[in-house]
């Protein structure tokens, strides 16, 4: 059986399945097709049903669950994962209500970073969807007042001279005392159980591989991460890869349902139980 497989370059994703798309783990009678991308385009495909599984945000899960169900393995949560929202010195002092007003840059309207700002500051009247790797820049030339950065540009945005405004993610887990859900697994709901809990075995074996030969960076990863630094990407992978993704467990299950309840909240919208989306 051929399955398509989406995930993003970043280190984690290419982390978490390397072993599984390079033949380094078995996966019995399952072939993955994998296609990169960065992950609002994942999460847009994703609301098209284009691929069989995929990473996604938990930003557009409510969204997806005619389609989709969610593995309970390969997924980035936790605490101290969340977005940042950053800014130029000369903005760093700008009142709540001031940014209200001005443009921020967001990393895609599905994303979950989308959320999480939306939950810090529930008035913001100018948002600039823009893809994450682009928002920094923005931010530097005065395109935007702001800007909400994830992955590892939360690394490297104090060598660039901006500053923090607010830890998002951090305000969240004061706010609700609970982990975050950034990003997880997506696989079609046609496709049958046995083979949905073969995929899921599958992505947990490989980040198992993954960490058996750690510190060492594979190919794989350095080859998608460009221009990125290894430590960078060791501090990425570090940062996003952890307990939560071999198994959400039922921590992680409640992490879920506390952000689809902010989720439902924020958008107006009925959203079923954790339990229920998982495999």
């Amino acid at each position: 059986m051929k399955l398509t497989l989406g995930f993003s370059p970043c280190p984690n994703d290419t982390f978490i399945f390397d072993a599984l798309v390079n033949g380094n783990i078995d996966t019995e009678d399952i072939q993955y097709e994998p296609i990169l991308d960065d992950v609002e385009t994942l999460n847009r495909w994703a609301l098209k049903g284009k691929l069989s599984v995929s990473k996604v945000s938990y930003g557009v899960v409510p969204q997806i669950l005619p389609q989709y169900n969610m593995l309970e393995s390969g997924g980035a949560m936790g605490m101290g994962v969340g977005p940042l929202l950053i800014t130029t010195p000369k903005n760093v002092s700008l009142s709540e209500e001031q940014l209200n007003q001005l443009p921020i840059a967001i990393p895609g309207e599905n994303t979950t970073a989308h959320v999480l700002l939306s939950f810090a500051f529930p008035h913001l009247q100018k948002k600039v969807f823009t893809v994450f790797n682009q928002i920094e820049e923005a931010v530097l030339s005065g395109t935007v007042a702001a800007g909400v950065i994830i992955h590892e540009n939360r690394f490297t945005y104090q060598d660039k001279g901006l500053v923090l405004i607010k830890d998002l993610g951090q305000y969240w887990e004061d706010q609700l005392s609970s982990p975050i859900p950034l990003g997880g697994i997506a696989i079609q709901k046609k496709i049958t159980p046995e083979i949905k809990g073969k995929v899921n075995q599958h992505i947990a074996a490989s980040i198992t591989k993954a960490w058996q030969q750690y510190p060492i960076l594979s190919s794989y990863v350095v080859k998608h991460a460009q221009e990125m630094s290894e430590q960078v990407m060791r501090q990425h992978i570090q940062l996003y890869v952890n307990d939560f993704s071999i198994s959400a467990g039922d921590v992680g299950k409640k992490a879920v349902n506390t952000f689809l309840s902010v989720y439902s909240e924020l958008r107006g919208m009925h959203i079923p139980e954790a339990a229920t989306i998982f495999i």
